[in-house]
Order: structure tokens, then C-alpha cells, then sequence
């Protein structure tokens, strides 16, 4: 049977588009493989969140969850199959789940070798301990919509207790710890429910978002908060979205008690909880903590730390111009602190870390570091701790031996103290996570 000249009009653009769609597969899986690697060899393979598990058998490859995650490509397909890339950089949107046509993703928390302790919590968020709930990043999500939305149930189901059981007179309705998108929007949800309550925070406003690098990009989707409606955040930057949340405190009119640290919470013999504060004692109906995972700041535990010099964040890299700064810590918070100081004109950085190499850095900021270390920007001590701080120095110890150098602030990014035994003193169950739901 003859050729028809006709059907090469049909079958050289089926070619070409099948060429393309295999070259872009391809350069794909080069791309999803190199970032892959990339995370292994950083040591970054840890989710610290909620994040999705995919089983193989199941999965067809069809990309689906990929082009899903708001997050970009923290999934890729590697070899035919859905594979997680990215692992840190997940936050739990969950998106992946919900847009798998074959049902082959799971959402769970930990791993099979690296466990997270969680608080146990119903679907009120309330914990095992009747009157105290938990919402926000202590409840293992990240995501700041997760928050605003569970501090906004949680409210509710607070609300909804008050009005079967009423309290004793005189006691507050709810006592809100935490000042982050889950605290805050409990807080307008109070106000809203005409609830008596108070709201204490042992940082500044914003929680974690506050502890972000100046000007990082914070992801986040619409969500409803109270006496607000609805926040239509897609991409923004930390110092926006704080001024957001600044705004909002002051059209509301809620009130929040800053730097004030809750230290005891014990229950009361007929119903409600008596509350021990940096400050004060309140006495309280239930209690919601939006305290967040990073808890109270890892100190150094030295002579010297209590000075003003000495500090367990970085606010304002501007702060530093003309300075003899010391950062200690070898985690990206710190390499990122190291590098947003380095940068202002006339700083002198030293980058204190015990540790005899950084494990477990995003490649971003190894990059950055090596170059501004290279060109002696950053003086990076390896295996070296501070043991002392005075208001000229600090004496820092490399291997046995003890130096004394120059030094005007400290800013130690050594991490945060989760707040476990916390939970467990007033009687809250944590259960320990390895890649279950």
C-alpha cells in the first residue's frame, strides 16, 4: 500500500511534540536528580514537618503531585516514580495528597531513623489534659495558614466549652501563650467570641516568622482571620508580613503582653488551671498554647551571656555596620546570620562552631560562606566554643587552647529548647513520630 504525503501532516507534529515532551522529562529528571543528590550530600534529608511518603507501587509517575506543591519542586520524579527532593524545605502543605490520582501518597511526621515528639491532640485541637489545647507549629505544622486556622478552631471549640460549662467568676475564659499566626489568631477569635482572655508572648510579635533572616520570602494562602476575614498572602517577605500582623493588632485593639514567659501551669481542684508567669498569676478556664517547636533560645551557659551585647537572634543585619561580631552555631540560621552581618560595611565576623564541619547546610549558603570566608569576610572557627564574654572580648577555646578576641555583640543561633518536658509537667502526652501518620 502506497505512503499518503497526507498523513506526514498528522504524524511529524505527533513526533515532535512526543521529542519534547521526552527532552523536557529528561532535563527534568536531571534537574529533580542533581537536587536530590544535592540534599543528601548537605545531610538535609530530615523533614521537619508533616511530609509526604510515596509508595512506589502505586505511583505512575504522572507529575501530578510536582506541578501540585505551592512550594516549587520539592517533589520530583526520578526514574518514572514521584520522589521527595527537597526534604527540609517541605512545610506540610499537603497539596501532593490531595492532587495524586492513584492514592499513592501518605502525610506523616518523623522517619523511619529520625523521630518528632508531638503532643498527643483531638480534632478540637485539646490535648489529654481537659481545658488545654494546642495549635500552630508545637502541633507539627509549619505552615502559617495551618496555624491561623487552627488557632481559629481551637477558639471556637474553646468558645463552644464555655458556653455548656461556664467558668467560676473572676476566672478567665482563655489563656492564649504565644504571639505567633496561631496565637494571634486566637486572639482575634476570643475578641470576637466575647471571651475574657489574655495573651502573653516571651518574644516579640510574630513568633517564629520573627526569627526568619531579614527579607526572606515567607510562603503562605488565603485564610480567614477573625474580625478580619480573609488574608490573600501568596508571596511576601518576613518584614511585610510583620507589619501585616502589627496593623492588624492595632485596628483590633486586641493586647498582648510581651516579654512575658509562662513558667507553671498546674490544674485547679474545681476545674480551670492556675497560670505562673514571668510577671503575674492569672487564673483561667483553659489555656491554648501557641508556643511554636523552637521554645525558649539554647543558651551558652557562660560567664558574661546575661550582657546586653549578647543576643539570640538577628534582627537587623544594619545594627552591626562598623562592628566585631561573633556568631556561634553551625546550622543555617547561623551561617545565614553569619552572612547577612558580614555583608554591612566595616564588620568583622567570626563564625564559632564546635563542631569540626557544617553537616547539614543548604547549598545556598555553603556557597556564600565558602566565598565571603574565602575573601576573609568571615574568620570560621571550627571545634571552637566560647567560654567566657566581657564587655571588649570573648575567650574562645580551639582544641585545648584558649584565646582572647576582640569583640563588640555575640549573636548565638544555637537553636531553641523544645518545650517537651514543659508539656509533660502539666501532664500533656507526647508521642514520638517515626514516619507515621
Amino acid at each position: 500500500m502506497p505512503f499518503d504525503p497526507l498523513l506526514a501532516i498528522y504524524i511529524i507534529p505527533l513526533v515532535a511534540i512526543w521529542l519534547l515532551f521526552h527532552w523536557y522529562r529528561r532535563n527534568a529528571e536531571r534537574r529533580h536528580t542533581a537536587a536530590r543528590d544535592a540534599a543528601e550530600a548537605a545531610g538535609l534529608t530530615a523533614p521537619a514537618s508533616l511530609h509526604p511518603v510515596i509508595d512506589e507501587a502505586l505511583c505512575l509517575g504522572c507529575g501530578a503531585c510536582v506541578r501540585a506543591c505551592p512550594e516549587g519542586e520539592i517533589i520530583g520524579l526520578i526514574g518514572g516514580k514521584a520522589e521527595l527532593i527537597e526534604p527540609t524545605h517541605c512545610i506540610g502543605h499537603g497539596a501532593c495528597k490531595a492532587a495524586c490520582p492513584y492514592e499513592a501518597i501518605s502525610l506523616v511526621f518523623g522517619t523511619e531513623t529520625r523521630g518528632i515528639e508531638l503532643p498527643l491532640v483531638d480534632h478540637e485541637f485539646q490535648t489529654n489534659v481537659p481545658g488545654i489545647f494546642i495549635a500552630g507549629e508545637l502541633g507539627g505544622m509549619g505552615l502559617i495558614r495551618n496555624a491561623i486556622e487552627q488557632g481559629r478552631q481551637a477558639m471556637e471549640a474553646i468558645a463552644r466549652q464555655k458556653n455548656r460549662s461556664p467558668g467560676a467568676a473572676g476566672m478567665l475564659d482563655v489563656f492564649v501563650v504565644g504571639a505567633g499566626p496561631a496565637g494571634l489568631a486566637a486572639t482575634l477569635g476570643a475578641k470576637a467570641k466575647g471571651l475574657k482572655s489574655v495573651t502573653v508572648e516571651q518574644d516579640t510579635l510574630g513568633g517564629t516568622v520573627a526569627h526568619f533572616p531579614r527579607g526572606k520570602l515567607v510562603m503562605t494562602r488565603p485564610a480567614e482571620l477573625p474580625l478580619v476575614g480573609m488574608v490573600k498572602f501568596r508571596e511576601t517577605t518576613k518584614e511585610a508580613l510583620l507589619g501585616f500582623w502589627e496593623d492588624v493588632v492595632k485596628r483590633t485593639g486586641i493586647a498582648v503582653n510581651y516579654q512575658e514567659r509562662v513558667d507553671m501551669v498546674t490544674p485547679l481542684p474545681d476545674g480551670g488551671f492556675e497560670v505562673i508567669t514571668t510577671r503575674a498569676r492569672y487564673l483561667t478556664r483553659s489555656v491554648l498554647l501557641a508556643i511554636g517547636r523552637r521554645g525558649t533560645p539554647r543558651k551558652l551557659e557562660v560567664p558574661g551571656e546575661e550582657l546586653q551585647k549578647v543576643v539570640y537572634r538577628l534582627i537587623d543585619p544594619k545594627q552591626y555596620q562598623g562592628q566585631r561580631v561573633v556568631v556561634v552555631g553551625g546550622g543555617d540560621s547561623a551561617v545565614e546570620a553569619a552572612i547577612s552581618v558580614a555583608e554591612e560595611k566595616d564588620t568583622r565576623v567570626l563564625l564559632s562552631y564546635r563542631g569540626d564541619a557544617f553537616t547539614r547546610l543548604k547549598p545556598k549558603n555553603r556557597a556564600r560562606l565558602e566565598g565571603l570566608a574565602a575573601a576573609r569576610k568571615i574568620d570560621v572557627q571550627l571545634k571552637s566554643t566560647i567560654k567566657s564574654i566581657d564587655l571588649q572580648s570573648v575567650e574562645l577555646q580551639f582544641d585545648g587552647n584558649r584565646t582572647r578576641v576582640e569583640n563588640d555583640a555575640v549573636i548565638v543561633c544555637a537553636g531553641g529548647i523544645l518545650p517537651t518536658g514543659f508539656l509533660r509537667s502539666i501532664g500533656i502526652s507526647v508521642d514520638t513520630k517515626f514516619g507515621t501518620a
